[in-house]
């Protein structure tokens, strides 16, 4: 399959950290999120979070949003072209949590690759968060990118998410959007 992940890439990094602001970290593992229902439900939470941070509050909407989403998740991750990973603690609760989703993308003249990254569903939980869980997530997901032919990687990041973006090398493009009116 496209997405496969290894078994030696299930357990990507490990890291012991000493006190940082906000408190402390003692263990951090990044895994690969697996096609069950506890892991779909994860994910399906952390993007209706994310938008809840981004300033959607419309119940009906983020739950609309979320049952269509649950549906594309299932599909794209069985046809491996959807990978997440999650951030978990010493006692195996989830942190925070990354997707990508592997476009098939036309020979184009940025990157080179056989696919386009798209970096998406980057969340950390509240109280985990400036603790370096969305860094470390991002740090996975772009060495997955670099040994698995992705040319390029993009992301939409919101104001708060930007800084970190940017930190690691992310630019801003000329990328356009149009929205059809309702």
């Amino acid at each position: 399959m496209l997405g496969d992940v290894s078994k030696d890439d299930e357990k990507l990094y490990h890291d012991t950290r000493n006190a940082e602001p906000g408190g402390l970290l003692k263990i951090m593992e990044i895994r690969a999120a697996r096609l069950d229902h506890k892991d779909l439900q994860t994910i399906v939470e952390h993007r209706r979070g994310m938008f809840f941070d981004m300033g959607h509050r419309d119940e009906q909407a983020l739950d609309a949003m979320s049952e269509k989403f649950r549906l594309w998740l299932r599909r794209k991750m069985e046809a491996g072209e959807y990978l997440a990973w999650f951030a978990v603690n010493e006692n195996g609760a989830v942190m925070g949590g990354a997707g990508l989703w592997l476009m098939d993308w036309p020979p184009h003249m940025i990157g080179g690759g056989k696919w386009r990254g798209n970096i998406v569903n980057v969340y950390t939980e509240r109280e985990q968060r400036r603790k370096g869980v969305a860094r470390e997530l991002m740090k996975a997901v772009m060495g997955w990118c670099a040994g698995h032919e992705v040319g390029a990687v993009v992301l939409h990041a919101s104001a708060e998410g930007r800084p970190l973006y940017e930190s690691l090398g992310f630019e801003a493009t000329n990328e356009m959007r149009f929205m059809k009116s309702k």
